[in-house]
């Protein structure tokens, strides 16, 4: 009687913890194996054209954890997800895009949460050119 009492105890103190964790937001995810440059994958270079519907900034992976300004962008074939650069660094550039803002992006594409996100390497914003990365996606832009 005891040990099924002990049983059942552990199990439900199991379930507990799991949905505390789920409320909590906590989520276990494989780490991306590279960041960055090495991320990057001219092989997989896709130029993507649409609307920005929002920006974000946040810790990201591919940015080795550094917060990063990031795009939601609005495109013919659903929506993308696009990750430009250190936002300290688009800061010190001026560089600022807006909801609104008509876009074509040159940039790799990966797999990131589920999802199909880009690593932008090139931006055209009218008749605005934004070159962010290298054909091997090193980061060009420096901090002024």
């Amino acid at each position: 009687m005891k040990l099924s009492s002990l049983l059942l105890g552990g199990i439900f103190g199991v379930a507990v913890l799991a949905v505390l964790l789920v409320i909590a937001g906590v989520r276990f995810e494989r780490p991306l194996t590279s960041q960055g440059a090495a991320l990057y994958n001219p092989a997989n270079e896709i130029v993507v054209k649409g609307v920005v519907e929002d920006v974000q900034e946040f810790s990201c992976p591919v940015g080795d954890w550094e917060v990063g300004t990031h795009l939601t962008l609005k495109t013919e074939d659903g929506v993308m997800r696009i990750h430009l650069a250190p936002s300290r660094i688009l800061r010190s550039q001026k560089i600022i895009f807006a909801p609104g803002d008509h876009l074509s992006v040159v940039g790799s594409k990966f797999r990131y949460r589920g999802s199909s996100d880009v690593i932008a390497r090139n931006l055209t914003r009218g008749s605005e050119d934004f070159i962010i990365r290298d054909r091997e996606g090193k980061l060009l832009l420096v901090q002024q």
